[in-house]
């Protein structure tokens, strides 16, 4: 399996949850923030979340939305 499926796997669990646009899906929104500032993080237990929510100032807008789209629900 290539790295970028396994993370491709990964970051789906991680983020597992109900349908959403990727606009409010945090594994589509986020992806390549995840890439380029928590690649190095292994999902579970919020790390992934916690690891990108470290980064807000960096993140794209579309991932923040998502965020917060996230810890409204």
């Amino acid at each position: 399996m290539s790295k970028l499926s396994f993370v491709a796997i990964a970051l789906a669990l991680a983020f597992s949850g109900g349908a959403s646009a990727q606009s409010s899906d945090p594994r589509g929104a986020c992806k390549t923030d995840y890439d380029k500032f928590c690649a190095g993080i292994a999902p579970g237990g919020g790390r992934v979340v916690a690891c990108l929510d470290g980064k807000r100032d960096q993140l794209s807008a579309t991932c923040k939305a998502a965020l917060d789209n996230r810890k409204q629900k």
